[in-house]
This record gives C-alpha cells, sequence and structure tokens, in this order.
C-alpha cells in the first residue's frame, strides 16, 4: 500500500511518522521550512506513548497513484488541496480527511467523488515543535472513520490496514460517522474559540464560571444546529463533551487558538465561523458563538492582510 501524507502539520506529520514506523510506504509531502527539514534531517516525533525519529523520509510523490491520502492541512485550505488529491489518487485509491469542522469531507467529495472519501477525525494534542520535529503533549492519539454514505465500503478498511500495528494510533469505525463529526466540532469550536479570547490553557478558563458558562452556552448552540439539520446527536452530547473537557490536561490549548496567538492565518472560519453561517442557515440564534467570532475576526482579518 502506497500512502501519501498532504500537510506534514502536527496532524500529519504524527500520524504520518507512526504509519512510517509500522513499515509503511510512506511520502511525506510538505513545503517550506518543513519540507526543507524532512529533507536534510528526516522527521521526529516526541511522545509520551513513545518517540520516533525517522532520520530519512520520502519527500517526493513521483507519478501519484496512491492507495491512501492522509489529509493534514488546515480546514482552510482543504478546497485548494482537494485538486492535489485528485492528481495523487490511484483509480481506486481513497482520502482520509483529519480536519476540524464539518464540511472537510463533502468539500473534498465534490472534487474526487464521495466513495473516494473516508469519513475522519482524529483526537490528539499535538504541534509542530520546530521545522521536523513533531511534540505530542497529550490525549490517547485516536483516529475514527466511517463511510460517508453509512454503507461498508473498501476505505475504511484500507484505513484500518494501513495502522495495523502502528503504535501509538487507535483506529475504530464509528457507526454514524457524520454524528461523530458533530461530536468532535461540538468540543473544537467552543474550546478553540474560548481559548483564544481568554488566551489562556484549558485549565485556567474552565475552572473560572463565566468562561464556563460561555463554553457550554457555545456548546448548546452547536448542538441545536445538528439536531436541526438531522445528525444524530445523543440527548447527553454536551454533557458527555463537557466531561471530555474536564479530563483534558491543564496546559493544552487548541491549534486555532496557538495560530490565533502567534498571529498566523487560522481555522476560524472553518470553525466558529462555520457555527455562526450554519446557525443562520438552519434558522438556529448563536449568540455566543457570534460573540466569539466577532472578538476573533479582527485577528484574522490582520494574518491574513485583510486591514488597510
Amino acid at each position: 500500500m502506497r500512502i501519501a501524507v498532504l500537510g506534514v502539520g502536527g496532524v500529519g506529520g504524527y500520524f504520518g511518522a507512526r504509519l512510517a514506523q509500522a513499515g509503511r510506504d510512506v511520502v511525506f509531502l510538505a513545503r517550506g521550512r518543513q519540507l526543507e527539514a524532512l529533507r536534510s534531517r528526516g522527521l521526529r516525533v516526541d511522545s509520551p506513548v513513545g518517540d520516533v525519529h525517522l532520520p530519512r523520509v520520502a519527500v517526493d510523490p513521483g507519478p501519484g497513484g496512491f492507495d491512501l491520502v492522509l489529509l493534514g492541512v488546515k480546514a482552510w485550505q482543504v478546497p485548494e488541496a482537494a485538486q492535489s488529491v485528485a492528481s495523487l489518487l490511484a483509480p481506486d485509491g481513497v482520502v482520509l480527511p483529519l480536519q476540524n469542522g464539518v464540511e472537510a469531507a463533502d468539500q473534498l467529495a465534490a472534487v474526487v467523488g464521495q466513495t473516494r472519501v473516508v469519513g475522519g477525525l482524529c483526537r490528539i494534542v499535538v504541534f509542530v515543535a520546530e521545522p521536523g520535529r513533531i511534540l505530542h503533549g497529550g490525549i490517547d492519539p485516536r483516529i475514527e472513520v466511517g463511510e460517508l454514505t453509512g454503507a461498508p465500503g473498501p476505505g475504511v478498511a484500507r484505513v484500518r490496514d494501513a495502522f495495523d500495528g502502528a503504535v501509538g494510533v487507535t483506529v475504530s469505525v464509528a457507526d454514524d460517522i457524520r454524528a461523530a463529526l458533530w461530536e468532535k466540532f461540538l468540543f473544537i469550536a467552543p474550546v478553540s474559540a474560548v481559548g483564544a479570547v481568554t488566551r489562556q490553557p484549558v485549565g485556567v478558563y474552565r475552572s473560572v464560571t463565566e468562561a464556563r458558562a460561555l463554553l457550554e452556552a457555545a456548546m448548546h448552540e452547536v448542538a441545536a444546529i445538528a439536531r436541526v439539520r438531522g445528525v444524530a446527536l445523543a440527548p447527553t452530547a454536551v454533557a458527555s463533551t463537557l466531561a471530555y473537557f474536564d479530563s483534558v490536561p491543564a496546559d493544552a490549548t487548541a491549534s486555532m487558538q496557538r495560530d490565533i496567538a502567534e498571529g498566523r492565518p487560522s481555522e476560524l472560519e472553518a470553525q466558529v465561523g462555520a457555527v455562526v453561517r450554519l446557525g443562520r442557515d438552519a434558522g438556529v440564534p448563536t449568540p455566543a458563538n457570534a460573540f466569539l467570532y466577532a472578538s476573533l475576526l479582527p485577528a484574522e482579518l490582520q494574518a491574513r492582510a485583510r486591514l488597510l
């Protein structure tokens, strides 16, 4: 099986390294300083579940023909990356998107076809410490997959086969991958936004009554939108998400929060911006998310050089 990792940030770098560690035929597709580091000194992952050092990694995709493409770019880069994915895939190849948000799979499907997209999400706290070095900071790394159509297909089996025997990764199959995506969205969009607004790690703002109330209100809005859209969220979705949130390491920060804090373009539009937009389309009020979005939008526009 030939595997391409398109986008070697924290997520792509971590899971791609685990695949290579397991002996899979993996090509890492990056650019800029990350590509330079991969070429010159390989890829390193520092992790509490076992470090990985790959002194040499493949970075040339050749003519394509990959059986599996692991898509690790940021959510706002998916529409552009979809064309690259199409050129990389073998005729029966599949792509596994691991972005935050709930729209990446459909954006890919519009270009490569729904049967060639495996619905997926990951749970991990990970980031690029420096070019060529990935730091896994917490949460047992986990990938959930499922067929977008709901019917069993070859894509899920291919992903499970790829990760079979890989250390530091658990792969599970969701009964309803769209519900699973919204369950993660219910967590990641509010946590990213409240973290970015407060400029504090999880352990600080979850202990402040007012900040926690804002987080919970934002979660309830996401759940309401999902249900209006026909997503089968559990009645206890918000309560269980809050319980999971309380188990997250106290020093954890979300990738969107870190990007905003460091003045980089972020996933604001794909996360809290999407909540506001999808809420408007569904006729669901989103005052908490609208406040968070308005508070963070100036920094996002400045990072993208859209302010005069």
